[in-house]
């Protein structure tokens, strides 16, 4: 049988509750659509009779949250939607969203969890967490670090196209924190082909003698906009144990995408923070 709007409603979806559900079901067919919506192919897509969808129309269009555009007749979302976008993306706080999810990572790994974005040819440190132990890298949520001397910063750069790449990247030579810093473009590019291939960065006694760090990507909608770490004791994170580490990154990142406030937040700030367009995916 073919299926209709009244398939999707939610559970608690009561008989008084009905009108109210349809009504939300098509401002999110109406949010799909790239342009309006005629009322014709409201009643192929959602099954319901023209008669109740003229009626749902006519109250969400009073309303303001649907506009009628034309005769036929078609319609749009109307002003009111975005003042509830606004409204909800006011309240997001990616910092908070992460607490939990790092603060997990770190209690399993031993080692300081850590999500960040690029800004220009720094990273800015969302959110730390750090291990309950006496010995650890210790870093604050809101500090930032030079993008190309940290495993946050190249595998935020590894996902920049190379048009991209040279607006985030200071002038040769690079500063060098330690002995161990990639001080030249050349140097970089090599390290950040090989971070593309294998899926993680490393930054090996880079940005601080005795400090190793393994980050991955957090991927929404197909690009890099931010990523997660873990900082630790040089002898802790030598190459033999990167892939236990490296799974545990990757098992966090998965379930901080998942996390529908989170990937909300970090939209917006890698919109506001960086371009998109040349990002790979």
């Amino acid at each position: 049988m073919r299926r209709t709007i009244d398939d999707d409603k939610p559970a608690a979806a009561n008989y008084h509750a009905h009108a109210l559900a349809r009504g939300l079901a098509l401002l999110e067919r109406l949010a799909k659509a790239k342009h309006p919506v005629t009322l014709g192919e409201l009643n192929d897509e959602t099954g319901l009779p023209k008669s109740t969808l003229v009626r749902l129309l006519a109250v969400l269009t009073e309303t303001g949250y649907v506009v009628r555009v034309d005769e036929r007749p078609s319609f749009r979302l109307g002003h009111k939607v975005l003042d509830l976008s606004t409204a909800y993306v006011s309240t997001l706080d990616a910092s908070a969203a992460a607490r939990g999810y790092l603060a997990a990572l770190a209690a399993t790994t031993g080692q300081t969890a850590n999500l960040g974005v690029l800004d220009g040819t720094q990273v800015l440190h969302l959110r730390v967490e750090e291990p309950d132990r006496p010995i650890r890298y210790t870093a604050m949520s809101g500090s930032r670090a030079d993008a190309h001397a940290t495993g946050l910063g190249k595998l935020l750069l590894a996902g920049l196209a190379p048009d991209a790449l040279a607006r985030h990247l200071p002038e040769e030579p690079y500063e060098a924190m330690t002995g161990s810093t990639l001080t030249t473009f050349a140097e970089l590019r090599a390290d950040l082909e090989l971070t593309r291939e294998r899926g993680y960065a490393y930054d090996d006694n880079e940005s601080n003698i005795g400090l190793r760090c393994l980050a991955v990507p957090l991927k929404i909608d197909g690009r890099w906009v931010a990523s997660v770490s873990v900082s630790g004791p040089a002898g802790e994170l030598d190459p033999d144990r990167h892939g236990g580490y490296v799974a545990e990154l990757h098992a966090t990142a998965a379930e901080m995408a998942a996390d529908p406030d989170l990937a909300a937040a970090l939209r917006v700030i890698h919109r506001s923070l960086s371009s998109t367009e040349g990002s790979h995916t």
